[in-house]
């Protein structure tokens, strides 16, 4: 049968595909609106499994947060190229990804990949830009995070940090909290405090360091002294409470800094996703 441009236009309307992806979905599917849609579909999960092993190092981070500053999603929806990245389709799926995620309070990016909206799951929806796109588009990072307060921060379109506070909840906390959220995106820590880092990590910089001693001279009597002392400076640099608040002039720690804007206020947890880049 013959396929009309304005059977095109309506499909294109209907799934954003290419106009020539379109005509050709008809062209197979006789005409059929419904079964040229699951062609289109189908062709999103071909391309989805060829590029499955593909590098994904752009795309852009999303958060959210309640009214009471109590609850806060932070997702980063990640792609090949800086031109889908920017692309108002993969724009638009980033948010729909991030208003269902809102609405189910999914705990995993498992849960929320199996999350239903207008009768297709976030992952089909997913698969069906990744055909669309011609490139392979991934959830890179999520987290829903609650608590006493809570704050995000977004790092251009590469990093999203989402922080969770102890202690108070107020506007001047909830803006500390996104100073702090700003320190875990530049600095990268590894953990809160030193509570939260693997013994077999610092174990592993002592012995780096005690070699190190060790291959330039240093009395043997003094090379665990030397690995101590290398160790609390991994902790100071790589736990978020102990690093030097970057934001700060006058040398203060995180911990200092969440001290001065309200009585025992401290960070309880944080969560750093990006892109990749």
């Amino acid at each position: 049968m013959a396929i009309t441009a304005k059977d095109v236009q309506a499909l294109r309307k209907a799934t954003g595909a290419g106009m020539m992806d379109c005509k050709k979905a008809l062209q197979e599917a006789e005409g059929n609106m419904d079964a040229a849609i699951e062609i289109l579909r189908k062709k999103g999960q071909k391309v989805a499994a060829k590029r499955a092993d593909n590098e994904t190092t752009e795309g852009a981070v999303f958060s959210w947060n309640n009214d009471t500053n109590t609850e806060v999603i932070v997702l980063a929806l990640a792609c090949e190229t800086e031109p889908v990245a920017v692309n108002e389709n993969f724009a638009a799926l980033g948010n729909m990804i991030l208003q269902a995620a809102v609405a189910s309070k999914a705990a995993t990016s498992e849960e929320l990949l199996a999350i239903e909206v207008e009768g297709h799951t976030v992952n089909e929806h997913i698969v069906e830009l990744t055909g669309k796109m011609g490139e392979k588009i991934t959830i890179a990072g999520y987290a829903y995070v609650t608590g006493e307060a809570v704050a995000a921060y977004l790092h251009g379109r590469a990093i999203a940090v989402a922080v969770e506070l102890a202690g108070a909840n107020n506007d001047a906390v909830v803006a500390a909290g996104k100073d702090v959220a700003m320190q875990v995106a530049a600095m990268n820590p590894l953990a809160v405090d030193e509570s939260g880092v693997d013994a077999e990590v610092l174990e592993k910089e002592k012995q780096i360091a005690r070699e190190k001693a060790a291959a330039e001279g240093k009395p043997e009597a003094i090379l665990d002294r030397i690995a101590e002392g290398n160790a609390k400076k991994f902790l100071k640099d790589n736990t978020l409470l102990a690093q030097e608040f970057v934001k700060g002039s006058n040398k203060e720690t995180v911990a200092q800094y969440l001290g001065g804007v309200a009585s025992g206020l401290t960070v309880k947890s944080f969560v750093r996703v990006s892109t990749g880049r």
